[in-house]
């Protein structure tokens, strides 16, 4: 019998799993195909909602995904990828398949040769996210340093103001680097309106016990420091190609196809969004990677038509905690809500990414629509919110 091995059990895994058991019953007659998704742990974990206060909410038991779909889990990790013999190792087991789909996500960067790096803390993980959780509790007014302020280091900057005073660091001149000058007037205002003090054009180079130093010199009160800088795909793609892009992704056709059995989907896959951009390491982009991903190294198998990678639009949707939110449309951000009803926006977005559970054919019927058109998103019609 065929066999479609699917590496990860994030946002693009269960969606590539999905895909894939949607091209078999879509396949003409019977198909015989079996779909196995290796990760280590029974739970999706809901990655951009690691800012919020209880990180347990962010999770969703894989079990009521892959079973009524006809996926098979083992709970492992994968140490080797034959491409040449078309196998995999995982929990020292080989398993042989005859697609891959390369769906292992991205890690964040961890400064090397900081003195005191040990006493960092993140939100880049479920037990990161819990490991904070659990430094603050029952703190009403402690002093958080976070180190980043692109998208990730903002929402978790602003979340923790809500008990504690937050010092924000970044090495850029300007918060949201990477978000670029469209939503940087409302997020300038909202660090204001929270009070979250901003040191830019420096970086941390040492924590103690209570404490950072920052370049500039500053000693800086710190019970937490939050290190939110970089991300880079899983060390898994280098068995993939060694034609990886500076995010350590794997280059991909319109079929998301890295080698003739091979696959990436999610944070590993360097797909092109139009002929400027490449996808982002981020849910919106590795919910359809997945579907279209899985889709595809079934539907070769089962001689069923394959799906191109045709991604809808880019939007960014920033939580900024008590200051409400900002949604934006376009790569060049341009902010369509903001305030009450960007947060609203967000708070919607984040109860949507949860997929559905335990109905088979609403999980497939998911699958199907690579990407849903969200009556709460503001058209471009409307007038930006000032």
């Amino acid at each position: 019998m065929p066999h479609v091995v699917i590496i990860g059990g994030g946002f693009a895994g269960v969606w590539s799993a999905a895909g894939a058991a949607l091209a078999r019953e879509r396949a003409s007659g019977d198909a015989d195909l079996r779909i196995t998704l290796i990760a280590p742990d029974e739970h999706l974990v809901l990655r951009p909602r690691l800012y919020e206060p209880d990180p347990d909410l962010a999770m969703v038991e894989l079990a009521r995904i892959l079973e009524p779909i006809g996926v098979e889990h083992l709970r492992a990790s994968v140490t080797t990828i034959d491409t040449g013999r078309r196998a995999v190792v995982a929990g020292g087991e080989r398993i042989g398949y005859d697609r891959l789909v390369l769906a292992a996500g991205s890690k964040l960067v961890q400064p090397q040769g900081l003195p005191g790096a040990a006493r960092l803390f993140d939100i880049d993980t479920l037990d990161g996210a819990r490991r904070l959780t659990a430094h603050l509790r029952n703190r009403t007014d402690y002093a958080a340093v976070v180190v980043g302020a692109g998208f990730v280091g903002l929402e978790a900057a602003t979340a923790l103001a809500a008990r504690g005073r937050v010092l924000l660091v970044d090495r850029s001149q300007v918060v949201g680097h990477q978000l670029g000058p469209g939503p940087r007037e409302q997020i300038e205002a909202a660090l204001d309106e929270l009070g979250i003090e901003r040191r830019l054009g420096t970086t941390v180079t040492q924590v103690g016990d209570g404490y950072a130093v920052l370049s500039d010199g500053t000693r800086a009160e710190a019970d937490a420091v939050v290190w939110s800088v970089g991300m880079r795909a899983s060390e898994l793609t280098r068995e993939i190609s060694g034609d990886l892009d500076h995010l350590g992704r794997v280059p991909v056709d319109q079929h998301l196809r890295a080698l003739p059995e091979v696959f990436a989907a999610g944070d590993t896959a360097a797909a092109a969004f139009d002929a400027e951009h490449t996808v982002m390491q981020a849910c919106q982009h590795a919910t359809p990677l997945g579907k279209v991903a899985g889709y595809n190294a079934a539907a070769g198998l089962l001689g069923v038509p394959l799906r191109d990678f045709t991604p809808g639009p880019y939007v960014t949707c920033l939580d900024l905690g008590g200051a409400g939110g900002i949604f934006t449309r376009g790569w060049d951000r341009k902010v369509m809500a903001a305030g009450a009803d960007g947060a609203d926006i967000k708070k919607r977005i984040n109860q949507h990414i949860h997929p559905p559970v335990d109905d088979a054919s609403k999980i497939l019927a998911a699958a199907g629509h690579v990407y849903l058109e969200l009556p709460f998103f503001p058209r471009d019609d409307k007038k930006a919110a000032a």
